[in-house]
C-alpha cells in the first residue's frame, strides 16, 4: 500500500520563481492536506527589470484568483499583443510576432498555404495583415475578444510588468494565504537519505518531504549532483544589460526588438517607464559600449543600468531525489522572447500532475524529467530559430548565424522550406503560428505548398481572403486604444 501523500514542501529561492511556486503549490494541494513553507533568499531583481509576459500566464492568474485590472493598476503594467521585430536603421524590415491566429481556415484547411500560394501569385498582403493581434498593435489598440473574433482564430495577450513590484504582489498573496515564509541571507543544505533532509538558516532548521530549488542558482539540487547541459553554442550573447528609461507618450501593445550590429535592445513598455534590455557578446562589445549602444538605439535617456552574465542551459534532471528545480535552477534561458516565466508555469504543472504520493517515486520522477527536458528544449529552439536565420547586419549577427542548432530545429527549417508546414513535437509551447512569423519575417518562402487546396476555386479563395481582411479591419476599429483601455483600469480603483 502507498505510503501518504509528501505533505511538507519547502520552497527556496527567490523573487517570481519563489512565490509563484508556493502560491501555485498551496493552491493547487492545500486542501490535500499539503503545507507550503517558504525561504525567501535576497532578491536579485532591480525597479528596470520587467517580465515580458506570454499569454498562458493570464490563465495561471485566474488559477490563483488574481484580479488582472488590480495587478495592473498596482504594479503599473501594461497589455502587450506580441513583439515587433526590426533592424534598427533600415526601413522595411519589421515583422511582428503577434499572440493570436493568422487567418481562418478556408474549405476546413490551415489557411497558411492559401497565403502561401496567393503570395506566389503576387498578393501584396502581409501575413500579420489577416491577424486581429497583429492588426490592433499596429493601431495602438487592445484587442478585446467576443464569439465572433473567436471563431475567426486566438485573440492573446501577455503583459509588462514590473518584476521586482510583481515578485513583492505573489509574496503579499503567499502571506495572505497562510503560507508560512522565512527570510535569510544564506542557507546551508542538510542531506538525509532521501536526498535533502532540512534547510539549515540562522540557527533554525526547516525539515521537509519534498523541496522545490527555486533559488535560480541551484543550490539544492547541486548539493545533489547532477549534470548540466551548456546551450552556450546556440546563443551569441554572454551578456545581459537591464535599464530603464521615460515612459511613452502613447504606450504601444507591444514590445520592440531593434537588431543592431552590437546586439539587440528590446524596449518593454509600461506605464511608469519603458524597460530595457540590450543582449551582446562580450568579445565584441564592452559593457561601456553595450550601454551607449542601447542608449543609442532605444533613442531615450537610459538610467538604472546593470549589467549580468548570461549562461544559458539545463539540467540533465530537473528532479533528482526529493528535489525539484523550477526555473533558472532547472533551466536558464536567453532573454529573447522573455519564456522564463512560461519555464516557471511549465514546471509546476508538470509537477502537480506528477505529485509523490508515494515515497518510491520512481517513476513520476522519470516522466517529470522526460518531459522537461523536452519542454525546455522546445523552448531553447524557438529562441535559438531567430538567431540562425537572421538577415541583419554586423559582427554579432554573422556570428549567430554560425551558432549550432538541434536536429530537431535543422528539421523543422527544412520540412518548412520545402513545403510550409511546421514539423510537430511533443512538449511544444508555442504555435505554428508563432515559427510561422519568425519563418516568414526572415523571408524564408517555402518551396511549394500543400497541392491539396488546389481543389478550392480562386475566385472562393479570393473571396474568403477580402472577408477577412475587412473583418480584421472591423473589429479592429471598434477597439479601445491601449491608453484608453488602462486609464479605465485606473478610474476602476478610484470608483
Amino acid at each position: 500500500m502507498s505510503a501518504p501523500l509528501r505533505n511538507r514542501v519547502v520552497v527556496v529561492g527567490r523573487d517570481a520563481a519563489l512565490w509563484l511556486s508556493a502560491n501555485v503549490i498551496r493552491a493547487a494541494l492545500g486542501a490535500s492536506g499539503v503545507t507550503v513553507i517558504a525561504v525567501e533568499l535576497p532578491g536579485q531583481l532591480t525597479d528596470a527589470d520587467v517580465h515580458a509576459t506570454l499569454p498562458p500566464l493570464e490563465a495561471l492568474h485566474n488559477q490563483l484568483r488574481i484580479d488582472e485590472a488590480a495587478l495592473l493598476r498596482t504594479l503599473g503594467g501594461a497589455f502587450t499583443l506580441g513583439q515587433n521585430f526590426v533592424e534598427a536603421g533600415k526601413a522595411g524590415t519589421a515583422f511582428l510576432h503577434a499572440y493570436g491566429g493568422y487567418g481562418t481556415a478556408i474549405d476546413g484547411r490551415d489557411f497558411f498555404a492559401y497565403w502561401l500560394k496567393a503570395r506566389g501569385l503576387g498578393l501584396p498582403v502581409g501575413l500579420e495583415d489577416f491577424s486581429l493581434t497583429a492588426a490592433a498593435a499596429r493601431q495602438g489598440r487592445l484587442l478585446i475578444p467576443d464569439d465572433e473574433t473567436e471563431k475567426y482564430g486566438r485573440s492573446d495577450y501577455g503583459y509588462h510588468l514590473p518584476a521586482a513590484a510583481y515578485a513583492r504582489n505573489l509574496k503579499r498573496l503567499a502571506g495572505d494565504d497562510g503560507i508560512t515564509i522565512h527570510q535569510t541571507d544564506a542557507i546551508e543544505v542538510v542531506r538525509g537519505d532521501a536526498g535533502v533532509a532540512a534547510i539549515a538558516f540562522d540557527g533554525q532548521r526547516i525539515e521537509g518531504d519534498l523541496f522545490v530549488d527555486a533559488t535560480g542558482d541551484g543550490l539544492l539540487i547541486d548539493a545533489l549532483g547532477g549534470a548540466r547541459e551548456s546551450w552556450k553554442s546556440s546563443f551569441p550573447a554572454d551578456r545581459v544589460l537591464v535599464g530603464s528609461a521615460p515612459p511613452f507618450a502613447a504606450i504601444p501593445a507591444y514590445a520592440e526588438i531593434r537588431s543592431h550590429a552590437q546586439g539587440w535592445t528590446g524596449l518593454y513598455p509600461s506605464q511608469a517607464q519603458t524597460h530595457v534590455v540590450q543582449a551582446f557578446a562580450s568579445g565584441l562589445c564592452s559593457d561601456e559600449e553595450a550601454y551607449r549602444a542601447a542608449a543609442e538605439t532605444a533613442g531615450l535617456a537610459l538610467r538604472d543600468a546593470t549589467v549580468r552574465r548570461l549562461d544559458p542551459g539545463m539540467r540533465a534532471d530537473a528532479w533528482v531525489r526529493n528535489v525539484v528545480a523550477i526555473g533558472q535552477s532547472a533551466a536558464a534561458f536567453d532573454p529573447l522572447h522573455n519564456v522564463d516565466l512560461l519555464a516557471v508555469q511549465s514546471g509546476l504543472i508538470q509537477l502537480l500532475a506528477f505529485y509523490p504520493i508515494a515515497s518510491d517515486c520512481c517513476a513520476e520522477r522519470a516522466e517529470y524529467n522526460r518531459q522537461m527536458r523536452a519542454t525546455y528544449a522546445r523552448l531553447r529552439d524557438f529562441q535559438a530559430l531567430h538567431y540562425r536565420i537572421n538577415t541583419y547586419g554586423g559582427a554579432f549577427w554573422a556570428q549567430a548565424r554560425q551558432t549550432g542548432i538541434s536536429a530537431e530545429l535543422a528539421h523543422r527549417i527544412a520540412l518548412f522550406q520545402s513545403r510550409g508546414e511546421i514539423a510537430a513535437y511533443e512538449e511544444e509551447s508555442f504555435a505554428p503560428d508563432s515559427w510561422r512569423a519568425f519563418l516568414v519575417g526572415h523571408g524564408l518562402v517555402p518551396d511549394s505548398y500543400l497541392p491539396v487546396i488546389d481543389r478550392t476555386p480562386p475566385e472562393e479563395i479570393k473571396t474568403q481572403f477580402r472577408h477577412m481582411l475587412g473583418f480584421v479591419k472591423e473589429q479592429v476599429l471598434r477597439q479601445p486604444t491601449h491608453d484608453a483601455y488602462l486609464q479605465s483600469i485606473a478610474r476602476r480603483g478610484h470608483g
